[in-house]
């Protein structure tokens, strides 16, 4: 091996254009940005959403509805998924942090227990709201609905 046979690995290396040097180069002039124009000049940088000097889509379609923002969002549980629940683990009482363990809701969801199912067993349940259903049928077996 001597230097004047040294070259770079097979595909290490890249011919890179050289623009801006010249017009001698074929790359010199526009510089490859073409004449004229917000992209040929330095500092461009496009707006999200720019289409060209068109009305952007999100101007053009129309705006609708509303959003309420003192609208609270509960995670519904239904009474048969409080009857496996304390069937399952011999509860007496059933919390948030029952439901949390069990994989129902997330530690951060408020939840609301709905009257769909039948509850036979006597059960207090602890959540942050109980549909009047789901109330009377918990009391008629003997449990307490606890809202939070």
């Amino acid at each position: 091996m001597k230097l004047n046979t040294l070259k770079p690995a097979e595909g290490s290396t890249h011919s890179r254009k050289r623009i801006g040097r010249g017009p001698g180069s074929g790359l010199g002039g526009t510089s490859t940005r073409g004449s004229k124009g917000a992209k040929s000049r330095s500092g461009y940088a496009r707006k999200i959403g720019f289409e060209g000097g068109q009305m952007p889509l999100q101007r053009l379609v129309p705006k609708f509805g509303f959003k309420n923002i003192n609208h609270v969002e509960y995670k519904a549980i239904n009474l048969d998924i409080i009857q496996a629940l304390a069937e399952k683990n011999n509860l007496e009482k059933v919390t948030v942090a029952d439901l949390v363990a069990a994989g129902f809701v997330s530690s951060k969801q408020l939840v609301k227990i709905l009257g769909n199912g039948q509850l036979t067993k006597k059960v207090d349940v602890e959540a942050h709201a109980f549909s009047k259903s789901a109330t009377a049928a918990i009391e008629a077996v003997g449990g307490t609905a606890i809202k939070l």
